[in-house]
């Protein structure tokens, strides 16, 4: 087997691989054997069959089989020891390739286009300037958060008389249209009503001002004009709900107003665990203030790894065989369009452009992830997770179990290498050149983002 190597530029090549008799003739002969022995073929018993017949019979699949693994196995090992880094994979050579005559042919030729890597170099230093935006924390922030604690940890309490702004819980029955309750109407008792969400203002101002036991007939498709939420509200299938044309004698039960929590150090301890060092306000606002900041650490170095990524491929701008790159896209994605493949082009190129400058950093730097890093990362994201739900004090044997559970997967595993790594690569820039720092409030910072 011989395999030439043809440069046309620096980052295309044409391969070309040439498989001779030698190199195939004794496996083929080895696998036609095997199928001797195994061939059912009628009149002759098992092993018995003549070999002729067998060439006959399977002689050119084997060929294909043989001569496409070998052709596989050398690529590789030709690829790994010229420490050749590819892109994609290597295409058939639609100029050079000729036509394969796999019935008389005992020399073949193979030619395939390559894409190389480009070779590049990251050089970093101080002169080299990169936005970092710190943000502010302000009081209007804080206020919000406050508020909206305030409002989660609230509850309804009764009251004597429906509100704009009030609940009503009750009890409905379907009429008839004589205005009688039907006898297998629908019925859904202990209904929870938000009088500022019904549409119709007519409705709405019939429950202002009722008491516990008054009744009001309506419409409640008209009341809501929406089906869907007729249809929760009454518990009914989504047939019925289409279908209902009635009024309903509602019967209220209880008056309610929302009303929001008090601060004060049993709602601290709800929030923050019965060990809380939080007392007053005073505590709560410095907590939040601590917490907005951290969080919004973590958006500016979110802004800021986007910004390093966005330098530094400007600054580098590895040369890319885009013709071959369009091409395998075509190959590698039946399912995707011509037009799909050009709307996002320009967005893969950037994709891989980092990826190159990505990977000599982690080269030049020796960088990798250990296993107890991951883990930890994982059990930040249960945690991150469960705070979204308003669980804020997880047990940590909770924490490594759902981590375990979440490194068991290996599509999130290496999800989760790809960003740990990522992240060390940003940082290692953030060491070498120099910040620009900029202080903004959150409305800047949101309006950079767009």
């Amino acid at each position: 087997m011989n395999i030439t190597r043809e440069n046309t530029d620096n980052v295309n090549a044409v391969l070309k691989v040439l498989i001779e008799k030698p190199d195939y003739e004794k496996p083929v002969e080895n696998k036609l054997k095997e199928y001797r022995q195994k061939a059912d073929i009628p009149g002759f018993r098992p092993g018995k069959a003549p070999m002729g017949l067998i060439k006959k019979r399977f002689g050119k699949s084997v060929l294909l089989d043989e001569v496409n693994n070998l052709l596989s196995q050398k690529l590789t090992s030709y690829l790994m020891e010229e420490k050749l880094q590819i892109l994609g994979e290597p295409l058939a050579n639609e100029d050079q390739q000729k036509a394969i005559d796999w019935d008389n042919d005992e020399n073949f030729e193979f030619v395939f286009d390559i894409a190389l890597a480009p070779e590049i170099e990251v050089p970093l230093d101080e002169k080299d300037k990169i936005n970092y935006y710190k943000i502010k924390v302000s009081d209007d922030m804080v206020n919000e958060q406050i508020d909206m604690i305030k409002s989660q940890m609230g509850q309804n309490k009764e009251i004597d008389e429906v509100k704009e702004d009030g609940l009503v819980r009750g009890d409905f029955v379907e009429l008839d249209n004589e205005g009688n309750e039907k006898e297998d109407g629908i019925k859904p008792e202990g209904v929870l009503l938000a009088i500022d969400l019904i549409k119709d203002k007519d409705i709405q101002k019939e429950f202002i001002g009722k008491k516990k036991g008054d009744v009001i007939v309506f419409d409640p498709v008209k009341a809501y004009e929406d089906v869907h939420e007729v249809q929760h509200m009454l518990n009914i299938s989504h047939e019925q709900a289409h279908d209902l044309n009635s009024e309903f004698k509602f019967t209220i039960n209880e008056t309610l107003e929302f009303e929001k929590a008090e601060l004060n150090e049993e709602l601290y301890k709800k929030i923050y665990g019965e060990d809380t060092d939080i007392k007053t306000e005073e505590d709560l606002r410095n907590r939040l203030k601590e917490e907005l900041a951290s969080n919004l650490v973590h958006s500016s170095e979110q802004r800021f790894a986007m910004d390093v990524r966005d330098t530094l491929i400007e600054k580098v701008n590895p040369e890319l065989p885009e013709a071959f790159l369009k091409r395998w896209l075509r190959v590698a994605n039946k399912d995707v369009t011509e037009e799909q493949i050009e709307n996002d082009f320009d967005g893969f190129l950037k994709d891989l452009r980092w990826q190159l400058i990505k990977d000599f950093i982690i080269k030049e730097n020796e960088l990798k992830v250990e296993e107890e890093e991951a883990f930890n990362f994982a059990k930040q994201l249960a945690q991150a997770q469960y705070a979204q739900y308003g669980i804020p004090n997880v047990p940590d044997d909770q924490l490594e179990s759902f981590a375990k559970m979440i490194l068991e997967k290996q599509e999130e595993k290496e999800r989760l290498y790809n960003k740990l790594l990522e992240d060390k690569v940003v940082g290692v820039v953030k060491d070498k050149v120099s910040l620009n720092e900029k202080e903004v409030t959150q409305e800047e910072f949101t309006e950079l983002s767009k």
